[in-house]
């Protein structure tokens, strides 16, 4: 115990000369103020901690930065992969009032040409019959008399009797000849004829039969010509008696209507794409109805009307050119038309007999609109790939071209797409 005492008195000696010192010290130091709010702040800017938050926040920045850039690229890329153009096209439009003598020559191919159309057509209808009348209608067929009395030809006149084998007598329809026989064979020499009932009555309807020329009778010729009726035919229609019938008025109600509907199909009939016909250039012919009263079942009677049409016909693309270089100074020959061209007013120079017409003066009047037509896939390869501020330059080339306005997908694209399925052309053409 000795032995440490003075280690320990040395060491509390310290002590209390260290303890010593610190009250003097405290004593000498006044206390600390409090720093202001500001102050702390930029210290504490200063710390570590601080820069870790620095670094976090400036982390998040770079982050947005990314996706921010990311997403620019997917919607380039997205514009590449989609992209297209629309280019609405107003071409050049011409308004003219005609009143044009033009001339025109059938089936030309020098100048303007025309055609020259013919159909027949036939519409029935079948309607209840209110009254009732006395007919007497003669039996018809078809007869082919034949000469085996020489190689002169035999003219038959009009009405010539012909005796049948049911003991009936007939006659022709028409003046006939019938040829000799040929020089040097026994071939009779032929001719087919119509005939008709010499009276009214059923009892002449028959199935086919044989005939003698009765004015031939008691002379050379009468066994040397002879006729039969024409394989596969009868004679029909005879009939005599009291049936009903259809009035005036009915009749006139009737074919008011079929005519109606029989010009309906004949226009129809003609009508022909890429050939104008003008309402004007049709001219038809409507025959009587027909009224078989003989046939007539359960009251009903079934008319029946024929007609015919003449139609001239012009070759649309032609006529519509014509009409350009007679009215536009500046044509060159590009491809118009005309919307509204069939209903020009047509008008003859003269009278019209269809036959043997070979040529047509005639004038065209009224107001049209010529409109320049659009080569839309040469326009289109000449768009491909172009820079949007050269569209003007490509519009300059088209004097066709009244106006056109690009249409792009996305507002940052520079340029008209380089593939022609996205580009899209509608031209405004009038109607």
């Amino acid at each position: 115990m000795p032995k440490y005492l003075f280690e320990d008195m040395v060491r509390n000696k310290r002590l209390k000369q260290g303890a010593g010192k610190e009250i003097r010290e405290e004593k000498k130091e006044p206390e600390p103020k409090k720093e202001p709010i500001s102050e702390i702040i930029y210290k504490v800017s200063e710390t570590k901690e601080a820069r870790v938050i620095y670094s976090k926040s400036r982390g998040r920045y770079m982050l947005w930065t990314i996706a921010g850039i990311s997403i620019t690229f997917f919607l380039f890329a997205l514009s590449f992969l989609f992209s297209n153009a629309e280019i609405v096209v107003d071409p050049k439009t011409r308004e003219v009032v005609l009143n044009e003598n033009l001339s025109a020559n059938l089936n030309s191919n020098s100048g303007l040409p025309f055609n020259l159309v013919v159909f027949d057509d036939t519409e029935s209808k079948t309607i209840k019959a209110t009254g009732e009348k006395d007919v007497a209608e003669k039996a018809v067929g078809t007869v082919i008399i034949y000469n085996t009395f020489s190689s002169a030809p035999q003219t038959l006149s009009i009405d010539t009797r012909l005796e049948g084998s049911n003991g009936k007598m007939y006659k022709t329809e028409t003046k006939t000849v019938v040829p000799g026989m040929k020089k040097g064979s026994t071939t009779p020499g032929s001719v087919e004829v119509k005939i008709y009932a010499a009276e009214a009555g059923e009892e002449y309807n028959s199935v086919p039969l044989d005939f003698k020329i009765f004015g031939f009778k008691g002379t050379p010729k009468y066994s040397k010509f002879y006729g039969r009726s024409k394989t596969g035919t009868q004679i029909t229609g005879g009939f005599k008696g009291r049936v009903p019938s259809v009035s005036e008025e009915e009749k006139t109600v009737a074919m008011t209507e079929m005519e109606t509907t029989l010009k309906a199909k004949l226009l129809k009939k003609v009508a022909t794409p890429g050939f104008v016909l003008f309402k004007d250039a049709v001219f038809f012919n409507i025959g009587d109805a027909d009224i078989p009263s003989a046939t007539l079942e359960n009251n009903l009677a079934t008319i029946t009307l024929k007609g015919t049409i003449h139609g001239i016909l012009f070759n649309e693309e032609k006529l519509t050119k014509k009409i350009a270089e007679d009215n536009i100074e500046e044509y060159d020959g590009a491809e118009v038309y005309i919307p509204n061209i069939k209903d020009l007013v047509f008008t003859p120079g003269n009278n019209l007999t269809f036959e043997d017409l070979k040529s047509i003066n005639f004038n065209l009047s009224g107001p049209v609109k010529i409109v320049s037509r659009l080569d839309e896939d040469k326009f289109t390869t000449d768009l491909l790939g172009i820079s949007k501020k050269n569209f003007i330059q490509i519009l300059s080339q088209y004097p066709n071209i009244e106006s056109a306005i690009l249409k792009l997908r996305f507002p940052w694209m520079q340029s008209i797409p380089d593939e022609a399925e996205n580009i899209k052309v509608i031209v405004n053409y009038p109607k």
